[in-house]
């Protein structure tokens, strides 16, 4: 009988480090062992509920409730490996990719609320109102979503049948690089899972388990932020609020 924090730790490292499974250091239980809680924890819901465990005591820690009342939507797109097979995959036209593309909802600290991997050529619409429906059963407290151009008035209109307002952030009319309000929570928070190696490029056969792989990473994250451990990177901006108002 392995340690289950060991177990976690192997999966936490391959997670950050982005080395392949039997490439795990011989400190840690056989790659078999590991992969193997990894499967299971992602089919039976453990990753899950350990990840949305930490979230709400991150919130509470931040002054919040547990339960969010506003989410900001967005998506990525990532190249694919070699062992993905060709029917999850798809082109995203628009930056030129052939891969995945994670769907993701944050709270305004930038925290993660739902995810859907997708083929990249999925537009952001048809799964945007996808993970609308994800936000309504996990978060029903959520009356308010804010999202970029790329979700069409079908979006919004989906909101409206779930009661979520879903509002667009248009990009500001101007040359340069500009913060926009709302967006950039969510923007973040793709950057700090492009800091995961395993997540640069989508190593996961299975969608359902590249989806637990983004759980796991976030897990990470918010296991430092609760512990104070700090990073190299990201750590001095980790879970600065938006500082417009908020929900």
């Amino acid at each position: 009988m392995h340690d289950l924090r060991e177990i976690a730790n192997a999966i936490l490292y391959v997670c950050r480090t982005g080395i392949a499974w039997a490439y795990l250091p011989h400190d840690f239980p056989p790659h078999k062992t590991v992969y193997d809680y990894y499967a299971k924890w992602e089919a039976d819901g453990t990753a899950e509920a350990l990840h949305d465990l930490l979230r709400d005591q991150v919130r509470v820690a931040n002054g919040r409730s547990a339960a969010p009342t506003a989410a900001i939507l967005d998506s990525q797109s990532v190249k694919t490996s070699c062992n993905v097979n060709e029917s999850s995959q798809g082109i995203d036209a628009g930056k030129k990719i052939k891969g995945r593309k994670r769907h993701i909802a944050t709270d305004v600290l930038g925290l993660l609320l739902a995810v859907v991997v997708t083929a990249a050529s999925v537009q952001d619409s048809a799964a945007g109102k996808e993970l609308l429906d994800h936000l309504a059963v996990a978060h029903p407290g959520v009356s308010m979503a804010w999202v970029d151009g790329g979700y069409k008035d079908e979006v919004v209109r989906h909101g409206v049948r779930l009661g979520i307002r879903v509002e667009v952030v248009k990009r500001i009319a101007a040359t340069g690089f500009h913060v926009l309000p709302r967006r950039w929570v969510v923007e973040r928070t793709l950057g700090w899972l492009m800091q995961h190696r395993r997540l640069v490029r989508d190593y996961e056969t299975l969608p359902q388990r590249s989806r637990t792989m983004v759980h796991w990473a976030m897990t990470n994250i918010m296991s430092r932020v609760l512990t104070g451990e700090s990073t190299q990177t990201w750590q001095n901006d980790l879970l600065k609020p938006d500082r417009t108002t908020q929900k």
